[in-house]
């Protein structure tokens, strides 16, 4: 692993990240734990460490300066992406994950156990089933969906003045045509990856246009 801890600090200094040793410890432990649990979860198609690295912790960790406030929810998290290691860097926050795979839910919530985060808890739910008795600050997903459907999916779940991170690869034109007023697209580098990467912001400060989408009677499809 000591490839892989070289790629890790040298990402951490790209992205003028300072983690203890202790949080470089855990998310080199979760690639291990990601590694091993793959062979029979089928947890990611990356099977090798040092793209894991890239990947999936320089990924995740890439959207940290854009998480606001205490409460956040990783919709579709899958095998704990982007919010085990956001997770770990941000140990402060709350986080919850919550997926529709029972495998992969299960394997987050044992890496949860093993790598000893206090700050995590996982469920096994569809995000258009979750109730939350408290609303969240900060609302994040892979993109699962197109822009507009991820909007009505997760309205129920924002504060009054949340906000919505759709992680996304090229900058997503034609989806961002219905939601334009809303959105902000930032453009994020991660550190080894070449192949592009944007970060979709959408705030709920403005509640009608987030309530339009919302309540939009187009047929939504069943995603996550």
């Amino acid at each position: 692993m000591e490839v892989c801890r070289k790629i890790l600090v040298s990402g951490l200094q790209t992205l003028n990240m300072a983690l203890s040793k202790q949080q470089i410890d855990q998310l080199l432990d979760f690639i291990k734990l990601i590694e091993k649990w793959n062979k029979a979860y089928n947890l990611t198609a990356i099977h090798g460490k040092e793209d894991m690295v890239r990947l999936h912790l320089l990924d995740s960790l890439a959207i940290a300066p854009f998480i606001e406030g205490k409460r956040v929810i990783d919709i579709g998290t899958g095998a704990g992406l982007p919010g085990i290691p956001l997770a770990i860097c941000l140990p402060e926050t709350k986080f919850t994950l919550l997926d529709s795979n029972a495998k992969k839910t299960r394997f987050v919530q044992q890496a949860i156990l093993e790598l000893k985060l206090k700050n995590s808890v996982v469920y096994h739910q569809r995000v258009e089933n979750y109730k939350s008795e408290q609303t969240f600050d900060t609302v994040i997903t892979r993109a699962f969906a197109s822009l507009s459907d991820i909007v009505k999916l997760t309205a129920h779940l924002l504060g009054k003045n949340g906000i919505l991170l759709a992680m996304k690869g090229q900058n997503p034109e034609a989806e961002l045509a219905q939601i334009a007023e809303i959105a902000r697209v930032i453009p994020v580098q991660v550190p080894g990856c070449e192949a592009e990467r944007c970060l979709v912001r959408i705030s709920a400060t403005d509640n009608t246009d987030l309530n339009k989408l919302a309540d939009n009677n187009m047929s939504m499809q069943k995603i996550i």
